[in-house]
């Protein structure tokens, strides 16, 4: 078997973790302390989330689209290939050099979705854009951690707390949707969910979509009013 090539770090800032990038011919991994974050060969859930929930509202004028988390770009990609000419998406990513690593290494993956004209990346804490925003988005995509629990980064404890979700509710334009991707099940997040104010499908979805592989949970929390 071909052994892993270890190319690149980061810091992620306000923590202590780190981020590291592999490569293994042509499959590249990301991970945090030791353990696997993404594979460019199983992406289909983060596929998913981006499908569910910009099917909800790429048929509205001026649709627009916050991602938190830009991985490789397949969240990105699969986001684009549903917004017309005139929907935008704007991606917050804390970890500057995951930004350059789809600008370079990674680019190729998802089709260089960086390119998009409809693209705007931020590289900061999408929890600072959501504290910010109001009824400005008609979807927000949160693919941060590994799930409703900080992996990568304590700090995003937050946006899966009862503040986080307020924050993302105020954000959403109704009708509007959040989408949250998590490795699997967590009945007490759901409820939390509903508490703060969401009607909530939970929908279990393959890591590899049609080749299947173990399934990752969705959240598609919805904003009526």
């Amino acid at each position: 078997m071909i052994p892993w090539e270890y190319l690149d770090s980061a810091r992620v800032p306000g923590g202590d973790g780190e981020l590291g990038l592999y490569r293994r011919g042509e499959e590249f991994s990301i991970r945090v302390a030791g353990r696997e974050l993404m594979n460019s060969r199983i992406h289909g859930s983060e596929e998913a989330l981006a499908e569910l929930a910009s099917s909800r509202v790429a048929d509205r004028p001026l649709p627009r689209i916050l991602i938190g988390g830009l991985g490789m770009g397949y969240t990105l990609a699969a986001a684009l290939r549903r917004l017309g000419p005139e929907g935008r998406v704007v991606v917050a990513e804390l970890v500057p050099a995951v930004v350059g690593w789809n600008r370079g290494l990674l680019a190729a993956l998802a089709g260089h979705p960086l390119q998009d004209a409809r693209v705007s990346v931020h590289e900061v804490d999408v929890a600072q854009m959501l504290r910010a925003e109001q009824r400005a988005f008609d979807a927000i995509l949160l693919d941060v951690d590994n799930g409703p629990e900080g992996l990568a980064r304590k700090d995003n404890d937050w946006l899966y707390a009862r503040p986080g979700l307020e924050a993302a509710f105020a954000a959403l334009r109704p009708p509007g949707v959040l989408a949250v991707w998590s490795s699997g099940p967590d009945r007490v997040f759901a409820q939390r969910l509903r508490r703060a104010g969401f009607t909530v499908d939970e929908v279990r979805v393959s890591a590899r979509g049609p080749r299947g592989g173990r399934r990752h949970t969705i959240w598609l929390a919805g904003r009526d009013a």
